[in-house]
């Protein structure tokens, strides 16, 4: 029996795209339905199934970050809100697409095409390169986005300033983020996943789901021999832990 994650971070279209596989694919067995890309590679990693279809914008990680720790590992399907001129990026034939809402005679396409590539044993594609040619394609514009350039943390009767290009990491401690830079920190009143709304995530890494490194703050990454990765920083003491769900950013090491 084939086997299939769903990911998407909306509860209603990931449960109607569910009661749509259930028609135009019965013998698909859904292993597990997750609201955020940590969670989708994870499920990977216990499930091994046989497709998964990812929504592009998740929290955490995307679908375009999952689809990278999948890479020859599963199938995958991406469903999108993208318009149509967007989604001609996905026409390179390794990946397939589902835009949204998602038509019943679309979803049985896709489905016959992924019975034909089980049918055949296909091995799973590997997505590396066209992850990359698809982010590029779909990246919103630099001026187009909104970027943090201050933080501001009240200490006391003070009011600290920190430039973002100081800091190091970002880390959630309960209802506040900790901001460190490489002389100072502070506790700021506002959720990690708000602040990593601002950030470049090109600059700024999410590791962990309560942690954010700058990229180039990064001295190495240590593994030890449960395959856990550390973080040591060019500028700072503290050693960082990268959840299993984010080691992929790291699996070239």
């Amino acid at each position: 029996m084939p086997t299939a994650i769903l990911a998407d971070d909306e509860d209603l279209p990931r449960a109607e795209l569910r009661r749509m596989l259930a028609t135009a694919w019965p013998e698909l067995d859904v292993v597990a339905e997750c609201e955020h890309g940590p969670a989708a590679i994870e499920a990977i990693d216990a499930h091994a199934p046989d497709v998964a279809f990812l929504d592009i914008r998740m929290p955490g990680a995307s679908g375009l970050d999952v689809a990278r720790a999948a890479s020859g590992r599963c199938h995958v399907v991406f469903t999108t809100a993208y318009d149509s001129h967007a989604v001609a990026a996905f026409d390179a034939g390794a990946v397939d697409y589902l835009l949204k809402p998602v038509a019943a005679e679309r979803l049985a396409q896709a489905a016959r095409r992924l019975r034909a590539r089980l049918g055949a044993r296909e091995a799973a594609p590997a997505l590396d390169a066209l992850v990359e040619q698809l982010a590029a394609r779909l990246a919103p514009r630099p001026d187009a986005v909104p970027r943090l350039r201050w933080i501001s943390a009240s200490v006391g009767d003070t009011i600290k300033m920190f430039g973002i290009d100081e800091v190091l990491f970002f880390q959630s401690d309960e209802k506040y983020t900790r901001v460190v830079t490489a002389g100072d920190e502070a506790h700021v009143r506002k959720p990690l996943k708000e602040i990593a709304e601002g950030l470049d995530p090109e600059a700024f890494w999410q590791v962990h789901r309560g942690l954010i490194v700058r990229a180039a703050a990064i001295a190495r990454a240590q593994r030890d021999e449960l395959g856990r990765v550390t973080l040591h920083l060019r500028a700072h003491s503290e050693k960082l832990a990268v959840s299993q769900a984010y080691a992929w950013r790291f699996k070239g090491m």
